[in-house]
């Protein structure tokens, strides 16, 4: 019979379990209450030759652990990526890729993660790609919810394929040796994980996103229309062409008006027109200017000075605003407030209401007009505030594409001194955290945007969870009950079971404790049924990393989770499947290999 304590550790992680699958609870009250449970259960029936503060600090262990620094310092390097813009280049590239077909893009992305993940660890691969695949869902790609959860699964089986794919892959190879087994070489088992990720691939591709929602939210400011001229500068991709020859860079929703008739030179103006995100996309990517250089130069410049970021607002001319009959050359905004309008749009108009122009043709503001305007926050504040302006929802700050090199350079090198094996990831991870915000990259008051709360609760109480499984003796009794009902079954469901037991255990516990616990096991059965010790091995190695059903299992299912905003029942939906198959198809190919 289990300890108390085992018996207790198994009810704890059963409730755990049915609590996230019925969602009536939120995560973070789900694992708060996991951990209280434990440090109150500790503390008055601690475990043997143990304190009851010992207890105590196990349950708030996880608080402190390397597993949640480094998913909060890889949450912080992904944030860098993003507000600088470095990962804009990638997501043009995925975003003509995803235009021609969402299925081939899909595609595309699953097999280049796959293959990634084969020699780099895959924790850094998906925090590489995450942010990628947000931004291609905010430029109307595919949904990030629908894209996180198949790429997470790419990689896994990605670094499933080789020895040096997951850290866990490392451990029970390195066990398997000190037990007396030959060491694998990097690529010993490729050809079993790539016919049965080939098996999966049709479920991963064109299922699962199937199986998931849309977590796009519905912009009410999505459809309005700014109108603005672009001007082209010296060093605009625009000079010295055709329109015509660079329409296929364009943003989405771009639309120009009047073009003039053969190649574009600098301080011509093109009126053009298009939602906010489009024309500061226009903005960037044509590199020209919607209001004059001198402004936008100045307001560069003064954010160079002073750190702070450029933001962009929306703003409605009010009844009592001075601008009202004005016209953006005649209101000298750019001058009395240092910010620049960028585009202007014009709801439409009462009946017999008309549209006022100046004698240069330029529009009057009137009462309802929406300002697209960029500054600093202060400015724009004030700005507001003196001409009567409604200052609306919205407000984004532009990316500091200076420093995007100087991100990218950072988070390359995070990766790979981490997959060569020079320094933990965990080390890897925090410094290169740390030089994002002494860079500036990242700014420190504005960390709380790049972390999310519901992962730092729900990571540190599946620590506390996995702990007092393993510390508990419900690992070992597990493992035991195992052994002996194995008996009783021929070779192929043998490994069949051993493969499922430390799926289990792994989606529960964690892949060190699946690991720690299921080799010796694994060999000990060997033994016993009188078989080769390689597959039952190889059925632990890849249970192990089949952890897709619940988001405690594994560090990357729980980086995705607040990015696409999943539940519990996400993972279940999507992971329980994908378990069967991948189970089924690694067991019959072990079996074939090994001739049982």
């Amino acid at each position: 019979m289990p300890s108390y304590h085992a018996i207790a550790a198994m009810i704890v992680t059963i409730w755990m379990f049915v609590a996230f699958a019925r969602g009536r609870m939120s995560v973070e009250i789900i694992s708060l209450l996991t951990i209280a449970v434990i440090a109150v259960g500790l503390y008055f029936f601690p475990l043997p030759e143990s304190q009851p503060t010992d207890g105590l600090a196990l349950a708030f262990s996880g608080f402190g652990h390397y597993a949640l620094i480094t998913i909060c310092a890889l949450m912080i390097m992904g944030r860098g990526l993003v507000v600088t813009g470095a990962l804009e280049p990638a997501a043009r590239f995925l975003e003509r890729l995803f235009k021609v077909n969402l299925q081939l893009g899909l595609l595309f992305s699953l097999v280049v993660t796959f293959l990634l993940s084969m020699g780099v660890n895959n924790t850094p691969v998906l925090v590489l790609l995450m942010p990628i695949f947000v931004q291609l869902a905010m430029r109307g790609a595919m949904a990030a919810s629908k894209t996180l959860i198949p790429l997470n699964a790419a990689s896994l089986m990605g670094g499933m394929a080789t020895t040096i794919g997951t850290s866990t892959n490392i451990l029970v190879v390195s066990i398997a040796v000190d037990l007396g087994m030959p060491e694998m070489s990097v690529f010993h088992f490729t050809p079993i994980v790539l016919l049965a990720s080939l098996v999966a691939l049709p479920f991963v591709w064109i299922v699962m996103p199937r199986l998931l929602g849309d977590n796009r939210v519905k912009s009410v400011h999505a459809l309005r229309l700014f109108e603005t001229r672009l001007r082209v500068t010296e060093d605009s991709v625009l000079n010295g062409r055709e329109l015509s020859e660079v329409s296929s860079r364009l943003p989405a929703g771009i639309e120009f008006h009047d073009v003039p008739v053969g190649l574009l030179r600098p301080q011509h103006r093109l009126r053009m027109t298009g939602t906010h995100e489009a024309i500061e996309e226009a903005m960037n990517t044509l590199r020209g200017d919607a209001a004059p250089s001198w402004v936008i130069d100045r307001i560069r410049r003064r954010s160079s000075e002073t750190g702070i970021d450029i933001a962009v607002v929306e703003m409605i001319v009010t009844a009592d605003s001075r601008l009202i009959g004005r016209t953006l050359p005649s209101s000298g905004i750019a001058d009395l407030y240092g910010v620049a309008v960028i585009g202007t749009h014009r709801p439409d108009r009462l009946v017999g209401e008309k549209e006022q122009f100046s004698e240069g043709g330029d529009h009057r503001f009137a009462e309802g007009d929406v300002l697209l305007v960029m500054g600093l926050p202060d400015d724009m504040e004030h700005f507001a505030r003196t001409d009567s302006l409604l200052q609306l929802e919205g407000i984004r700050e532009l990316p500091r594409r200076s420093k995007a090199t100087l991100a990218a350079v950072i988070m390359g090198g995070s990766i790979a001194l981490s997959s060569v094996g020079l320094v933990p990831i965990a080390i890897s991870a925090l410094a290169g955290a740390i030089l994002m915000f002494v860079t500036g990259c990242v700014k420190f008051d504005r960390v709380g945007r790049g972390l999310s709360g519901s992962v730092i609760v729900l990571v540190a109480a599946s620590i506390a969870l996995g702990r007092i499984i393993l510390d508990s003796g419900a690992a070992d009794w597990i493992g035991t009950v195992m052994a002996v009902g194995l008996d009783y079954l021929s070779p192929a469901f043998a490994l069949a079971a051993i493969m499922l037991a430390m799926t289990f255990l792994t989606n529960f516990a964690s892949n060190a404790t699946a690991a720690t616990v299921g080799t010796p096991i694994a060999f000990a059965i060997a033994s016993k049924l009188g078989l080769p010790a390689e597959p039952l091995v190889l059925a632990v190695l890849f249970g192990c990393n089949l952890c897709y059903a619940t988001p405690i299992a594994y560090q990357t299912n729980m980086l995705i989770m607040a990015e696409g905003s999943y539940k519990f029942q996400d993972y279940v939906r999507t992971g329980v499947p994908l378990v069967i198959i991948m189970v089924t198809a690694l067991s019959i190919l072990l079996v074939l290999s090994y001739s049982l």
